[in-house]
C-alpha cells in the first residue's frame, strides 16, 4: 500500500521528510509538531536508515504491568487483521509483549524517542492521552508504511501512566481515527480494570501480614509493626510511639524501592536513620504461592542501650490518634513542632487551609487549662481589653486574618511589650495581608507551624473515618467502607480539608439507609469519578457533568452510559480518561 495512492497529504508530508533528511527547505503547511519531531530525533543522533528498533535491557515479565495485561491482550490478539500487531510497552516505553506483525515488535525493543524517533507510544506517554502517528510522520525509513495508535495505561491506586496498549496497521489515509482505537482504548480500560481487582488483592495480603505480625505470638500486647508497599502504609499504636517521621520516611523510601525493583531482591533489609532508637526485623509479603514481592513487614523493637531519641514522639499530644489525627509523617511533624513551642510561655502561630485542624490542635496544646476564645469571624472588631490578654487565662484567637486593623495594631504593642504573653492563634492564608497584618505576622514567623492540607496527607483518611462518624445508635453497626470508596476518598482534593471530610461522614451515617460497607456509587459526584487535574473549559465542564449524571442514572454501567448519551463505548472511555487526565 502506497502513500501516494492512498493520501495527497501524507504524500506531501512524505516529500517534506525527504527534503528534510537531504537539508533542504521545507514548505510552509507542514505541521510545526511533525517538524518539531523529526527535529528532536536529528537532535538525539537517531539514524533514519536503521531497519530495527532499538534493543533494550530485556524487560521483567514479572512486573505488575504484565502480569495483569497478558491475560487481556492474548484473549484480544485473535481479532487483529492481517499485518497488524498489539503491542503493550511499559513506560520508557519498550516492549513487553508482542503479537502480530509489524516493525519493531518485537519484546525488548526500545520504542523510546532518543532510539528510533517520533513514534504513538512515545507520545501517548508525553501526552497522557491516546495518540495517534501515521507513516512519514515517523522518522525511521522502515515505517512509512505503518500507521499506530496508543492509549496511555494509568496506575489505579496513583493515576501515574505504567505503560501503552498500541496497535500497528498498514498505512492509514482515513479522515477518522486508526481503526484500531476501539480495540486499543477497549484493552486500556480492561488491563487498568485487572491492574485495581490485582491491587485490591495485594492490600488484602498486605494487611493480613501486618495483622498477623501485630498480635505476634499467643495474642499477647499489640507490637510495634510498620507494613508497607510503596503506596500504602499501616502503622501500629506501638510502633507510633516508638519511631520518629524521620524513620517511617526510611521505611517507606526502602519499602518502595524493593517493590519497584525489577532485579531479584537479596536482601530485604532497609537503613534505618542514625539515631533510630529501635531495631527491625523486615518480612517480604508476596503474592500466594511465593510470586511477585508486594510489601514489606518491618517488626521494630526498641534499642535501650546509647539512644535519647527512643520515643521522639512521646510529647505528642493524644489529638495525633483522635478526632484531627492521623500517623502520617507531614502531621507528626507538625504536631511534634507545634508540642515543643507549646511548652513555652510565649505565643505561638497555627497556619493552615480552612478546615485543616488549628483550632482543635490549639486546644489540645492549651490541655486542661480553659483559654478566653475571640473570634475574628465572628465579629472582625474584638475590643480586647489589656487585661485579658495579659492576665489569667491564655487567649485563643481564632481566624486572626479576619481581624480588624485596630485590633492587629493592639496586638502588635502587647507583642511589643511582652513578648511572653501567652496568645495563640490560628490564621488561614488568603489575600494578602495588609501591613499591619503582617507585621504581625512577621513577629510570630519564628514561632509559627503550618499544619498540612488533608490532600498532603491521604494515608491518614482511613485512621480518621471511624473517629469523625458519629457514634451509632443502639444495635446499629459502626460505619464502615470498601476498598474501593476508600480509594476514591484518598484521592478527592478535599478543598475543604477535615471539615469538608467530616461533614461527609456525618452525612452518610445519618441519611444512608443501605446495609453493609459504604460503596463507591453512595459518595458524592466529586468524590466518586475523582478530580479532574487540568482546568476544564465550560463545553467540557457542562459534558463531563452529563456523563456523570448519565453513569449515575444507569448504575455506573458505561455500555447503558453510552447507548443513553449515544456515543460509542471507547468515545466514553476516551472522555472519561481524558477529564481525569
Amino acid at each position: 500500500m502506497s502513500t501516494a495512492d492512498e493520501s495527497p497529504a501524507l504524500l506531501l508530508l512524505s516529500q517534506a521528510r525527504q527534503r528534510f533528511l537531504t537539508g533542504r527547505p521545507l514548505p510552509a503547511d507542514v505541521p510545526d509538531e511533525t517538524v518539531a519531531a523529526w527535529r528532536r530525533a536529528r537532535f538525539l543522533g537517531v539514524r533514519h536508515d536503521v531497519r530495527r528498533a532499538g534493543s533494550a535491557d530485556e524487560p521483567s515479565a514479572g512486573s505488575a504491568l504484565s502480569a495483569a495485561a497478558r491475560p487481556v491482550l492474548e484473549r484480544l490478539a485473535p481479532a487483529l487483521g492481517a499485518r497488524s500487531a498489539l503491542l503493550l510497552t511499559d513506560e520508557r516505553p519498550r516492549v513487553l509483549w508482542a503479537a502480530g506483525d509489524a516493525p519493531g515488535g518485537q519484546a525488548g525493543r526500545d520504542l523510546a524517542e532518543r532510539e528510533v524517533g517520533h513514534n504513538s507510544a512515545a507520545l501517548a506517554l508525553r501526552v497522557r492521552r491516546r495518540a495517534e502517528v501515521h507513516g512519514p510522520e515517523h522518522f525511521l525509513d522502515a515505517w512509512q508504511d505503518v500507521s499506530a495508535v496508543s492509549v496511555p495505561v494509568f496506575a489505579p491506586e496513583s493515576g501515574r501512566p505504567l505503560g501503552t496498549i498500541t496497535v500497528t496497521s498498514e498505512l492509514c489515509a482515513g479522515e477518522g481515527p486508526h481503526p484500531g482505537a476501539a480495540l486499543a482504548e477497549a484493552a486500556a480500560a480492561a488491563v487498568e480494570a485487572e491492574l485495581l481487582a490485582r491491587s485490591r488483592s495485594a492490600e488484602r495480603t498486605l494487611l493480613a501480614a501486618y495483622a498477623r505480625a501485630a498480635r505476634g505470638q499467643g495474642g499477647g500486647q499489640e507490637r510495634a509493626v510498620v507494613a508497607l508497599d510503596g503506596r500504602n502504609r499501616l502503622v501500629s499504636e506501638a510502633a507510633v510511639r516508638l519511631v520518629s517521621p524521620q524513620v517511617l520516611e526510611s521505611l517507606e523510601r526502602g519499602a518502595r524501592a524493593l517493590v519497584r525493583s525489577a532485579a531479584p531482591v537479596v536482601s530485604y533489609d532497609i537503613a534505618l536513620p542514625e539515631g533510630a532508637g529501635c531495631s527491625a526485623e523486615f518480612r517480604p509479603v508476596r503474592e500466594e504461592g511465593g510470586g511477585r514481592l508486594l510489601g514489606i513487614v518491618a517488626v521494630l523493637e526498641p534499642v535501650e542501650a546509647g539512644t535519647g531519641v527512643r520515643t521522639a514522639l512521646r510529647a505528642v499530644p493524644r489529638v495525633v490518634a483522635g478526632r484531627h489525627g492521623g500517623s502520617s509523617v507531614p502531621w507528626l511533624h507538625a504536631v511534634r513542632r507545634a508540642t515543643e513551642l507549646a511548652r513555652g510561655n510565649e505565643p505561638l502561630l497555627l497556619t493552615g487551609e480552612r478546615g485543616s485542624g488549628k483550632t482543635t490542635l490549639a486546644r489540645e496544646l492549651l490541655g486542661a487549662t480553659e483559654p478566653l476564645v475571640r473570634d475574628a469571624a465572628d465579629s472582625p472588631e474584638l475590643d480586647l481589653p489589656d487585661a485579658e490578654l495579659t492576665h489569667g487565662r491564655p487567649l485563643l484567637l481564632r481566624h486572626a486574618e479576619r481581624l480588624a486593623q485596630s485590633d492587629v495594631a493592639a496586638l502588635n504593642t502587647l507583642l511589643d511589650e511582652r513578648p511572653d504573653v501567652r496568645l495563640l492563634a490560628t490564621y488561614t492564608p488568603g489575600t494578602p495581608p495588609g501591613p499591619c497584618l503582617q507585621r504581625f505576622l512577621d513577629t510570630l514567623a519564628a514561632r509559627s507551624v503550618t499544619l498540612p492540607a488533608l490532600r498532603e496527607r491521604p494515608e491518614d483518611i482511613r485512621e480518621l473515618l471511624p473517629a469523625l462518624a458519629p457514634r451509632p445508635a443502639g444495635g446499629t453497626p459502626p460505619l464502615t467502607w470498601t476498598l474501593d470508596a476508600l480509594r476514591a476518598l484518598e484521592r478527592h482534593p478535599w478543598p475543604g480539608n477535615l471539615t469538608e471530610l467530616a461533614h461527609l461522614v456525618r452525612t452518610l451515617a445519618e441519611n444512608r439507609r443501605a446495609a453493609g460497607p459504604v460503596r463507591r456509587s453512595e459518595l458524592p459526584d466529586p468524590v466518586r469519578e475523582g478530580p479532574a487535574v487540568r482546568p476544564l473549559s465550560p463545553m467540557e465542564h457542562a459534558e463531563r457533568t452529563a456523563i456523570l449524571q448519565a453513569l449515575r442514572r444507569n448504575g455506573g454501567n458505561k455500555a447503558r452510559t453510552a447507548t443513553d448519551l449515544g456515543i460509542a463505548r471507547a468515545t466514553l472511555y476516551r472522555k472519561l480518561r481524558e477529564y481525569r487526565a
